[in-house]
């Protein structure tokens, strides 16, 4: 039997979300939901859908008295999720949410026990940890191929879009900081990070209160020594989505934007002779990646969580609530000027 659900917001990561599901064979969309009319009607025409057969609304509310919903698809932005997914699991939805999973780590808790409760899947579209470079990156890492891990890097830079909700760390920060926990099979447990701001000094919210940074630098410490850095911003023309884990023999390197070798193993370790330390064993190494879309995979995962009720453990609501506590602490470093902030432990224990 197939799924059905409903997708609520179709602006340019909703589209992508109905591109995969109208093809998916365990899938049934029979609504689309988006408080801007114009973009109803673009989704509609992209892919000739049939008004009579897909309820097409402003309106999330009116979808449940007038279709038969098994889950909900929410594509909205992060500031709207909270209520959206409430409603969405106390109605017995299960629920897919694109990343952040709120802006808020005590909600994230909350929606985290309610599904529990419900016994509703909630998992949230972390897209990175299902490519497939980054797949065969994690078991590179623990095949121990790079020996003793030693510190992180990461660039991820773009000439736009710019965000006016919020700010270059909350629009791009979790999908590097991700990978690394996915990596590691940890997460930080002291962050720092600073800011600048060039466009939109005036524009504060209470993530931002002097206005949205447009380049961050990041830093996280993991318990056992390892320390990632990462550079962030939205009005730089040189594009990068480059993230490299250096060990005491090699660097494993994930380039998104190389086409051919998107994952390399950059081989190589310090030799001491005497008194002189020599560079040895240098090699590059192209590690084979299959090529596959990895939202598809997402949406695979989600249908597959629905038809079993059992959590997608890498992408669940467990691992969205840490991810939004680990942007909070960033936030506030930020705001008091690169100070480092210590993440506590969350407490789980009522699921």
């Amino acid at each position: 039997m197939k799924t059905r659900l409903a997708i609520l917001g179709v602006g340019r990561w909703g589209t992508h979300l109905v591109r995969n599901f109208l093809a998916h064979p365990q899938a049934e969309v029979v609504a689309i939901a988006d408080p801007i009319i114009d973009n109803l009607t673009t989704i509609q025409e992209k892919f000739s859908l049939d008004p009579q057969s897909i309820l097409f609304t402003s309106d999330w509310q009116s979808i449940k008295s007038k279709v038969n919903l098994d889950a909900l698809v929410i594509v909205t932005p992060a500031s709207t999720h909270y209520p959206l997914i409430k409603d969405a699991l106390q109605s017995g939805f299960h629920v897919l949410a694109e990343k952040p999973l709120t802006l808020d780590p005590r909600e994230c808790l909350e929606l985290t026990h309610l599904a529990k409760q419900q016994q509703r899947q909630l998992m949230i579209d972390h897209t990175y940890l299902f490519h497939t470079a980054v797949n065969q990156g994690k078991l590179t890492v623990e095949e121990g191929k790079l020996g003793e891990l030693r510190y992180g890097y990461a660039s991820r830079t773009h000439l736009e879009p710019v965000r006016q909700d919020v700010d270059a760390l909350w629009d791009l920060a979790i999908h590097d900081i991700s990978i690394f926990n996915h990596w590691l099979g940890q997460y930080p447990h002291q962050v720092q990070a600073q800011g600048k701001i060039w466009l939109q000094g005036d524009r504060r919210t209470s993530l931002s209160p002097d206005g949205l940074a447009d380049m961050v630098w990041v830093t996280l410490h993991y318990p056992r020594g390892f320390q990632a850095t990462i550079h962030l911003c939205w009005c730089n023309p040189d594009k990068q989505r480059r993230l490299c884990m250096v060990g005491s023999e090699g660097t494993l390197i994930f380039d998104e934007l190389s086409k051919d070798e998107p994952l390399v193993l950059q081989q190589g370790y310090i030799q001491r002779k005497g008194e002189n330390l020599i560079g040895q064993g240098q090699q590059k190494q192209v590690i084979p990646v299959e090529k596959a879309e990895p939202l598809k995979a997402v949406c695979d995962r989600f249908l597959e969580s629905v038809k079993t009720n059992i959590a997608c453990e890498f992408s669940s609501a467990r691992v969205g609530t840490k991810l939004v506590q680990i942007l909070t602490g960033l936030s506030r470093s930020m705001a008091e000027n690169g100070a480092i902030i210590s993440i506590p432990e969350l407490d789980f224990s009522l699921e």
